[in-house]
């Protein structure tokens, strides 16, 4: 097998999108359509793998924002990695990932990130990417650990959440879905992080709007309501195996009441009677990994599941 690869360009964004619908880990993060509302925001490095003209894999990359030398894949997203059909397995893989090497080094890059993808976004297992790495010397420089339900195998929920699940219903909490809850969702939201953090979402309302326009059957805005007044939700990113809950935020008035538990079961058994492997509650780190917020990741756990990671690599390119 002759393995190349070359850059992306915005000729191949249909392409590239038609290839991430039966390639084994894309997600929708991983589309053109997805990257492309970052704008200018990042210098686009992608590749793609080919084989005589032929597409056997492509690489979702970018510079990284605060390094001239250094190549994310992908800065503007949770998770990037290698994604293929299949046809980069085992020695195919390590060839290709030498092939990666060799050109961003050709370019004057020395390092490159490795975001990825989480096991539970696979539709085919797929990590022959992680061996080709460790065949190539790359180092595992950051862990993140999410919360995870394999619908398959749904462990009990704790007496703390099903007596809270009781308090919601109690209280009136009604669940309803669409996407025009949106800015409702992102005051709660918005709130919430500059009360506790005083930080702003990472997606503004103007950015997740055009996403949700952009992907109407792949992300869904769940809210709970009490008096016809939004008090919590969470924003779901869905793909062919997962449900993940993107964003969660509920107001004082939403904890008082057990919102969040209302919702989730909901988000929960709506994964579940759709057909879905994983609904996944996201991570529950801080700096880089190295802080656990525990409270956090045994809350999201006390639903039914389990650990699942988030894996970062640096390859130095010169070596």
């Amino acid at each position: 097998m002759s393995i190349s690869v070359r850059p992306f360009s915005l000729g191949d964004a249909d392409i590239w999108d038609d290839f991430c619908r039966n390639a084994w880990q894309a997600t929708l993060l991983h589309t053109r359509r997805f990257l492309s509302y970052h704008g200018d925001r990042f210098v686009d490095q992608s590749l793609i793998v080919e084989e005589d003209g032929r597409w056997l894999g492509i690489f979702p990359a970018a510079l990284s924002p605060y390094e001239s030398t250094h190549i994310v894949s992908h800065p503007g997203v949770t998770y990037g990695g290698i994604l293929h059909k299949g046809e980069l397995k085992g020695q195919q893989m390590v060839v290709t990932m030498e092939a990666l090497n060799q050109y961003y080094a050709a370019q004057g890059y020395t390092k490159l990130t490795y975001k990825a993808v989480p096991t539970f976004y696979h539709r085919v297992p797929a990590q022959d990417d992680l061996y080709a790495l460790f065949r190539l010397g790359a180092q595992r420089s950051r862990c993140d650990i999410s919360s995870t339900i394999d619908l398959q195998n749904r462990q009990p929920a704790s007496q703390r959440r099903k007596r809270s699940l009781k308090k919601a219903i109690k209280n009136g909490v009604s669940i309803v879905e669409g996407n025009q809850h949106l800015p409702a969702l992102w005051e709660v939201l918005a709130d919430n992080l500059a009360d506790k953090h005083g930080v702003k979402p990472v997606h503004n309302l103007a950015d997740i709007i055009l996403l949700a326009e952009r992907f109407p059957a792949d992300i869904l805005c769940v809210c709970g309501m009490v008096d016809n007044v939004v008090v919590a939700g969470a924003l779901l990113f869905i793909t062919a195996t997962t449900y993940h809950a993107q964003y969660i935020a509920s107001s004082e008035l939403g904890y008082d009441v057990s919102a969040l538990d209302a919702i989730f079961e909901y988000c929960i058994d709506t994964a579940q009677r759709d057909g879905r492997r994983w609904f996944d509650f996201g991570i529950s780190t801080e700096n880089a990994g190295l802080i656990l917020n525990n409270g956090l990741y045994c809350f999201k756990s006390e639903f039914g599941g389990g650990g699942m990671v988030h894996e970062f690599f640096e390859l130095d390119l010169h070596k």
